[in-house]
């Protein structure tokens, strides 16, 4: 079977879900491999996902730019460690045109049902707008920042002021001598606190948990490491790879053995006293958990922006929502103007708003019912045939880049790809013992590191308490699994008449 035809009984011979780094590294790898009937489906009106939603000010990833990229695409003119988001989203477009997938794409096209025909092996996808297609293989690239959540707070109804979430930010309102609510002290908030704290004239900053803040060792490239990088490119690889296993390090502490993290914790006392003096604000921002359990932080801005005279950090809960105001866990009432969530996203669903249903009619959420979200390396479910997930359960990171992650899950992905359309299989479905004894060993690992044992609640575990986010180990581990992909581990149909 040829490529680039079409399979007689469906419209393509792989769908894509998602333009973000997932999604587009999957349409990149197709075109790359010689398949030219696939089609990528997009929710938005352009590639980028978390990098082409989050627009806040002073968005930027926590992850030195060199390495938060696409190895097969080196990027020599990043402008600094730590790239801002325009930069990145620009990158992803630039990677769309070289490779040739942007005619792949469709756009404003979200994807709201996926259904798999057992008889004809073919998945029947249905878009918002009524649209079917139908496909031998459905690939979810979705990624997990891609959803926003919004706290239950009682009566935010009633609020008649402006309100959004970070990932959803307003330009045309103006911030300017406002009063405003910022909710939430994670990733987002440490980056946009700062940037808005000189312009308003009250910012009220709601605390549910501390979060360990580091230095972030951020700086502009210099003109002669651009030209070095792109004049001989394997100057550029040996100083990925230096960040890499800097970055692989942590995972001693995390993982391996959290008592490790004492140094690092020793530090972030340091940090906070140096940055805050006034005791009782120091009081306020000084975790007490293992630093490691939550999301480490980084940012050289944010503790400073907390000693200003118009910034308060609050840490009694919000009570209520009114018209105009918030009132606190102790019944303090304070005017706001505005909220701002910088509150995250649904982190625990890896597929988003879609229903997936595969063999016998079962909705993928109503297998994890019991086990709880659960994949075999993160990427294939039983009773889900020709059915792959990049960044699924227990595939993200707490240390290091998540394109890494990405990429090794795409290599898997396309060995399943050729053996599927170059073999003229049927449907590869892995085996239900296979992935019952991958995730219980992943368990296994998990209840000993720090994001378990470090003494805090956070989006890295489900209701159960169990972590259905984040890979246990060091990120060459996960790349040694995934290298090859195992026909063994999968159940075989060959192709139906």
């Amino acid at each position: 079977m040829s490529k680039n035809n079409k399979v007689a009984r469906a419209d393509h011979q792989v769908i894509v879900v998602g333009a973000g780094f997932s999604g587009l590294c999957m349409a990149i790898q197709l075109k790359e491999a010689g398949y030219d009937d696939f089609v990528v489906l997009e929710k938005a009106g352009d590639i980028g996902g978390t990098w082409r939603d989050n627009i806040y000010p002073g968005c930027a990833c926590d992850v030195p730019s060199h390495l938060y990229s696409y190895s097969f695409a080196p990027n020599p003119r990043w402008s600094r460690m730590f790239a801002p988001q325009q930069e990145i989203w620009d990158y992803l477009k630039r990677c769309a045109d070289k490779f040739g997938v942007t005619p792949h794409m469709r756009f404003n096209c979200e994807v709201e049902r996926a259904v798999y025909d057992e008889q004809k092996q073919i998945w029947h996808v249905t878009t918002h707008d009524g649209t079917e297609l139908t496909t031998r293989i459905f690939v979810s690239g979705i990624g997990a920042l891609s959803i926003p959540a919004y706290p239950k707070l009682p009566g935010v109804e009633n609020f008649q002021g402006e309100a959004f979430h970070s990932a959803r930010w307003n330009h045309d309102y103006d911030l300017t001598g406002k009063r405003v609510a910022a909710v939430g002290t994670g990733a987002s908030a440490i980056q946009f606190v700062p940037r808005i704290a000189p312009e308003v004239e009250q910012l009220d900053l709601y605390q549910r948990t501390p979060p360990w803040v580091l230095s972030k060792p951020d700086r502009r490239m210099t003109k002669i490491e651009k030209l070095l990088f792109k004049t001989l490119p394997v100057t550029q690889k040996l100083f990925r790879g230096g960040i890499y296993w800097w970055m692989e390090s942590r995972v001693l502490g995390l993982a391996v053995d959290p008592r490790a993290m004492k140094l690092a914790e020793l530090y972030g006392r340091h940090f906070i006293r140096r940055n805050i003096k006034d005791p009782e604000l120091r009081k306020k921002v000084t975790p007490d958990y293992t630093i490691g359990c939550k999301r480490i932080l980084m940012s050289d801005e944010y503790y400073p922006s907390l000693n200003r005279d118009n910034v308060a950090v609050l840490t009694d809960g919000i009570k209520e929502v009114k018209a105009h105001s918030i009132v606190d866990g102790q019944g303090v009432e304070r005017e706001v103007d505005c909220i701002i969530y910088g509150t995250g996203f649904k982190v625990s669903d890896p597929i988003g708003p879609m229903q997936i249903i595969g063999k016998g009619g079962e909705e993928i959420r109503d297998t994890w019912d019991e086990t709880g979200m659960e994949a075999y390396l993160g990427i294939s479910v039983s009773g889900f045939p020709n059915f792959f997930m990049l960044l699924g359960p227990n595939t993200g990171l707490g240390h290091t880049s998540i394109v890494f992650m990405i990429e090794a899950q795409v290599n898997y992905v396309m060995q399943a790809v050729n053996k599927l359309l170059g073999e003229n299989a049927g449907s590869l479905d892995v085996k239900p013992e296979v992935q019952a004894g991958f995730n219980r060993r992943l368990q296994a690992q998990l209840d000993d590191a720090v994001w378990s044992s470090g003494g805090c609640e956070s989006w890295y575990l489900d209701e159960f308490g169990k972590n259905r986010t984040l890979w246990p180990s060091f990120t060459f581990q996960y790349w040694m699994r995934t290298r090859k992909f195992e026909p063994d581990k999968y159940l075989f149909e060959p192709e139906s008449v």
